[in-house]
């Protein structure tokens, strides 16, 4: 029959790689046998000293992620006020925007009561559970690529946080990796959700969809490279830059020559006498060049702040007491 130490031990190696098993194992039952004994020497019974000690060890589970170096939750607590921040925003103010938007293409598309009320039931409802779910997902791999100071070690002065003016928080890390996430997702939605026929024309997902949900994944790799640096520098600019035009400057020239849109899409507005595939074209080009512009000109200010060493203030204090390098 198997003893409680070996169903216990058992327990716990199933959960550790095989090859620490054999270590773990010898580990394991060493401490178990010197609280036993311990326990006995006391006067207590030997099935009672051994209930006790692995009473005391606590759920084998648990110890089989500690002895792994495994975080055992999703959202640890350093992560958490930060994952919770960012999600209020996105709940908050970002899906009601992006409610709106979609209800007013729907009202475009077909302009009646019923239908719209629907479309932004349903894009309040998939996209909120998008946005938590992608957020949680960004914030675990954080977690458990190293992003975070492990959370089993004790707090030294190092872990204060950073007030450098050129450092990411994770915070921000987040929000810029939720970004690309969601509108690779949005992409991919008005393929098949969001109105009758797709939005973006149908015959780009051989060529020019993919391209673009490529640059947006090297977005995300562009803005964990920009943590890690915990600095903005002029290679970042360029780097942004760079992206920049790779990302937006085809978006820009899909539209201006009526590749963007789907014909289809357009021939279902009706806006009177206004063309409103010419001002659909125009108003694109138009916003997608100023968030560019906007996006390289923000990343040379923050560069050109760090370089000269210029302070950033501090909230809550009123003053600018630390330096940006």
């Amino acid at each position: 029959m198997t003893s409680l130490i070996d169903r216990y031990v058992f327990t716990a190696l199933r959960r550790v790689p095989e090859g620490q098993r054999a270590d773990i194992d010898r580990e394991l039952r060493a401490s178990i046998d010197d609280a036993v004994d311990a326990r006995v020497d006391g006067g207590e019974p030997r099935d009672t000293a051994v209930a006790a000690a692995l009473t005391e060890l606590g759920d084998p589970d648990r110890l089989a992620d500690n002895y792994a170096d495994r975080l055992p939750y999703l959202i640890g607590p350093e992560a958490f006020p930060a994952w919770r921040k960012l999600t209020t925003v996105l709940l908050t103010i970002v899906l009601p925007i992006v409610v709106a938007v979609v209800t007013v293409i729907q009202v475009i598309d077909r302009p009646a009561v019923g239908p719209a009320i629907g479309v932004a039931v349903r894009t309040a409802i998939t996209t909120g559970v998008h946005m938590v779910f992608w957020t949680t997902l960004i914030f675990a791999i954080l977690e458990r690529t190293g992003a975070r100071t492990p959370l089993n070690r004790r707090w030294t002065p190092d872990d204060l946080p950073k007030y450098e003016g050129g450092s990411l928080t994770l915070a921000q890390l987040a929000a810029g990796l939720v970004w690309p996430v969601i509108l690779i997702v949005a992409l991919i939605l008005q393929q098949f959700t969001l109105t009758e026929v797709p939005v973006l024309d149908p015959d780009n997902w051989s060529s020019w969809w993919l391209y673009i949900v490529a640059a947006l994944l090297a977005e995300c790799g562009y803005q964990i490279w920009v943590y890690r640096r915990a600095a903005w520098t002029h290679t970042v600019t360029v780097v942004n830059a760079v992206l920049a035009v790779l990302t937006f400057g085809p978006v820009a020239w899909l539209m201006a020559t009526h590749r963007f849109y789907n014909q289809a899409f357009l021939d279902r507005l009706d806006w009177g006498s206004v063309d409103a595939a010419y001002w659909l074209t125009r108003g694109g080009v138009v916003l997608v060049l100023a968030i560019a512009v906007w996006d390289v000109a923000e990343a040379a200010y923050r560069a050109e702040r760090a370089r000269r060493g210029r302070p950033i203030q501090l909230v809550g204090t009123g003053g600018f007491p630390f330096s940006a390098r």
